[in-house]
């Protein structure tokens, strides 16, 4: 019987002696589908940033010198700040409101146990299949019989609306994984039952509120519809249509348009970058069920 072959002294062993598939892979088939990936997604980027800070008239590959013009544009001549503030508003409203509501009515969820309730849950998942332009008829009926059009409200509102069903279940799993024992250790002890949530639940909730409140805010923030459909003062629109302004049928004028995507991404750039850490921690534990 022929020996068995001697083991490379470099070669990697798993524990148990028992190599992955994915060991035998060469690292060029891994490295290449990535690279290629990498340039496909940061292309775009910099012909953004080209387009922004390359002068007009330029063909250099090159964005140098470089230029705030079209920067300087797009906020004063395109009135661009009146939109931004427009949007922070609409932004940070939506996300208080969402964030509120969906607490509520996450924590009733997770801690009652009423009529219907699973029946409840199916219509709050089924509720996520249903476009933003289906909402558009019967929203607009109602906000112009309230004399809410054209009106920041109208647009926090449906905006709200269309961000509380996934809210609520996120939540609800958010507050399933606290401990039952806690709150009612928390009632012996002579607390009430909102005293109680307030003391020992909302401060263990805190990266699940941080995922809802911010995924809320981007969606918000990053909206078309709502605002194109009950806005029609200029003064009142916010970044997204403000964009749409920025293109004509008989033209387009690419470095504004790529200075006003900058100015429209760098706030939401900002927000993940401070937050990365407390989205996944949250996004994960409304993931298990408790």
């Amino acid at each position: 019987m022929a020996p068995a072959p001697e083991r490379v002294a470099d070669e990697p062993v798993r524990p148990g002696g028992k190599r992955r598939a994915w060991d035998e892979v060469p690292r060029w088939q891994i490295y290449v589908p990535l690279t290629v990936y990498l340039l496909f997604t940061l292309i775009p980027f910099y012909w953004i940033l080209l387009f922004a800070f390359r002068p007009a008239g330029s063909t250099s590959l090159v964005p140098w010198p470089m230029t705030f013009e079209h920067f300087e544009k797009v906020w004063t001549e395109r009135t661009f700040g009146t939109y931004f503030a427009n949007s922070v508003y609409v932004g940070l409203a939506t996300l208080v409101l969402t964030t509120v509501v969906a607490l509520a009515g996450g924590y009733a969820l997770a801690r009652f146990d009423f009529r219907l309730k699973r029946g409840f849950m199916l219509a709050l998942l089924c509720s996520q299949f249903v476009p933003g332009a289906l909402l558009l008829v019967p929203l607009f009926q109602i906000f112009a019989k309230l004399s809410m059009i054209n009106s920041l409200g109208s647009v926090i509102i449906a905006e709200t609306v269309f961000q509380l069903p996934l809210s609520m279940i996120l939540i609800s799993g958010f507050i399933r994984n606290v401990p039952y024992s806690l709150e009612e250790a928390a009632w012996v002890d002579g607390c009430n039952r909102f005293t109680a949530f307030r003391i020992v639940v909302l401060p263990l909730l805190r990266p699940g509120l941080i995922a809802v409140g911010s995924f809320a805010f981007v969606h918000a923030w990053n909206h078309f519809l709502f605002a194109l459909m009950f806005l029609s003062d200029q003064s009142k629109q916010t970044i997204p249509v403000g964009l749409n302004t920025l293109m004509s049928s008989d033209s387009v004028d690419l470095g504004a348009l790529a200075a006003g995507g900058i100015i429209a991404a760098v706030p939401v750039v900002i927000v993940f970058a401070f937050i990365q850490k407390w989205l996944i921690t949250g996004f994960s534990a409304g993931a298990v069920k408790g």
